[in-house]
């Protein structure tokens, strides 16, 4: 039995390439992988075509030896079944490093082509599986422009409403990474994977110096925001599995309703007291109400703000996208990085014709210097944009305090609920009393003028219902609500709801 090239151990387990005894995961060939992770899988075949378009001496016999050593005709195999455990099914798309360092050549990018196409003509996800230098040097042109083409075909499933999965293996790098694998909807990297545009060795080459610490790691484009998780390989069926019986079609199940209400705030000083109070549940409470699939992290710009959670949930049944802001986190105030990550959570949503929900509790945007160099009032007036072209169901639920513009540009959404002791101001009163009294300790009194509780902006017609809050069962009154908001609104062509959500925030103060 061969043994672990780091401990020396003999390899035991049904996971390929695992060592149970250390955990380090080496590559695996694609037919390996394939039989591994997919039940029963169906092969679909090699495209054909030239293989060698500049003739390049060496290159055949480096092919044949390719072949030989692999087993397979080229660097990548296409299967179709599902995930050990599902019945919902997918197409995956594996890659072979030790096929000429799994890279892109002319029939390898017109079989990935091939294979996009051909989830898109039945009307299943994609699951990629990249282990790949790159473009194939032997080939030239002819290997480069198949960044395009498989691009193109990527283009083509995504309009089908389709979901499009990456999972960067050990190493992903060169024209695969920065084409269509970086095009999927969610992406995930193998843990110890080497990731990045140029490979490490070509990095150092390029700039002449050393890399920093995590440079080209799969940890370390998790910090930056480059993949949504890193997973090891044993995770990796059941982290597939959730997410392609997510997006899966579904039966909604009924939602029972939560009676009762707890004490109206007295004043409208004490509902900005209630909205702030530790004792309020929060985001990560209320996704725990849920059943998620996965979360998405980062802006795919080399950040991830953590004060905006986006989470692939289901609601009894109905599958969602969840924008939730941590007030946890930085007091929950958004930076360009946060709303870059929501604009994904409104992306995805609309991508695949998932209804999405996004939970308001922010005192407003980062207004620190950073921020402002980062655009943060574009970012803001792009996330209204988006959330008011968005073509599918948004539902938006005010959980504890909103604040200003940078909290209401996720809330323009076809319905807008509110807790009963939740608040929404144009700034906060501490703002306010600043700058009409230069004296902040005059909230209180500033409070009452601005009037930010529930009851009045239900009263003015901004809210469209209050959501009680009975002791203790907060969450499931809120997740109740939201149900059958989602449930009416579906029932309503995406064109006229369209219209609606328009008007309704063309003319938010009905007359």
């Amino acid at each position: 039995m061969e043994g672990c090239r780091r401990c020396g151990e003999p390899r035991t387990g049904e996971v390929p390439g695992h060592c149970t005894h250390c955990g380090l995961t080496e590559r695996v060939s694609a037919r390996e992988f394939l039989w591994w992770l997919v039940d029963g899988p169906s092969y679909v075949p090699v495209a054909e075509g030239d293989p060698d378009p500049l003739r390049w001496e060496e290159y055949p016999a480096l092919r044949q030896g390719a072949r030989e050593r692999t087993g397979q005709d080229e660097a990548v195999m296409i299967a179709r079944g599902g995930v050990r455990g599902t019945r919902n099914e997918a197409v995956f798309v594996a890659w072979s490093f030790d096929f000429l360092g799994g890279s892109m050549g002319s029939v390898v990018g017109e079989t990935i082509c091939r294979a996009y196409e051909y989830a898109a003509e039945e009307g299943l996800p994609i699951v990629l599986m990249p282990s790949t230098g790159g473009a194939r040097m032997h080939e030239g042109m002819a290997s480069l422009v198949q960044m395009a083409a498989t691009t193109a075909a990527a283009a083509t499933h995504a309009s089908k409403r389709l979901l499009q999965i990456a999972v960067l293996c050990d190493p992903t790098t060169g024209g695969v990474f920065a084409s269509h694998a970086n095009l999927a909807d969610i992406i995930v990297a193998e843990s110890g994977a080497t990731i990045g545009f140029a490979g490490p060795r070509v990095a150092r080459a390029l700039t002449g110096g050393h890399l920093p610490e995590g440079s080209h790691t799969a940890r370390g484009a998790l910090a930056a925001g480059l993949v949504d998780a890193v997973v090891k390989r044993p995770d990796l069926p059941a982290y597939l599995r959730a997410l392609i019986d997510w997006a899966a079609p579904y039966e909604p199940m009924p939602v029972a309703p939560v009676n009762g209400a707890g004490a109206a705030p007295a004043t409208a000083w004490e509902a900005i007291e209630r909205s702030r109070s530790d004792e309020r549940p929060r985001a990560r409470e209320f996704l725990d109400g849920l059943d998620v699939a996965t979360e998405l992290h980062g802006d795919r710009a080399g950040l991830d703000d953590p004060t905006i959670r986006v989470a692939l949930a289901h609601l009894e049944g109905r599958p969602l996208i969840v924008i939730a802001m941590d007030r946890d986190r930085n007091e929950a105030r958004i930076t360009p990085a946060g709303y870059r990550k929501a604009w994904r959570g409104l992306r995805l949503a609309d991508q695949l014709g998932i209804p999405a929900v996004t939970l308001i509790d922010t005192p407003g945007a980062d207004a620190s210097a950073p921020s402002e160099a980062g655009g943060v009032a574009h970012h803001i007036a792009r996330t209204f944009a988006d959330m008011l072209r968005t073509r599918t169901t948004l539902v938006s639920v005010v959980i504890g305090e909103g604040g200003s513009g940078g909290a209401l540009a996720l809330a323009v959404a076809d319905r807008f609920l509110m807790q009963e002791n939740a608040t929404f101001s144009v700034i906060a009163p501490e703002g306010a009393a600043a700058i009409l009294h230069r004296d902040a300790s005059r909230a209180p009194e500033v409070a009452e003028q601005l009037k930010p509780d529930a009851r009045t902006l239900h009263a003015l017609g901004v809210a469209d219902e209050l959501i009680p809050e009975p002791p203790g069962e907060e969450i499931e009154a809120v997740w109740s609500v939201v149900a059958r908001h989602l449930d009416e609104l579906a029932a309503r062509p995406t064109p006229a709801r369209l219209a609606a959500r328009r008007n309704k925030w063309r003319h938010p103060l009905p007359t």
